[in-house]
């Protein structure tokens, strides 16, 4: 088998790029592919009075929810949001794993 490969190089060059296709699948489609999945699932679970980071830096409580939007209050008011702009990864670091009723209040100045 090997010896067929060494002798015609189009055929090393298409072994070479399908295995830089699968190495790149493997590595960074699919992981990414996973992580838009289970950020979709976290954005759908958010419920009323969850605390949340959007993916810009905002802390808030969710006090509405619709199909396409969140209302988040911050200390200077009321934010109408996309959905898709609340960051997990943002969230769990500074609210934890679980949302609660416990989670830290906002404190107004």
């Amino acid at each position: 088998m090997f010896s067929i490969l060494q002798q015609n190089p189009i055929t090393n060059t298409l072994w070479m790029f399908a295995l830089i296709f699968i190495v790149f699948y493997f590595f960074m489609i699919r992981p990414q592919i996973r992580k838009q999945k289970v950020e979709k699932k976290f954005q759908e679970n958010i419920k009323k009075g969850n605390h949340i980071v959007t993916s810009s830096g905002i802390h808030g409580k969710i006090i509405e929810v619709t199909d396409h939007f969140y209302i988040l209050e911050t200390i200077v008011g009321k934010i109408k949001l996309e959905r898709n702009t609340i960051s997990k990864e943002l969230t769990q670091l500074r609210y934890g794993n679980t949302f609660s009723a416990t989670t830290p209040k906002i404190e107004k100045k």
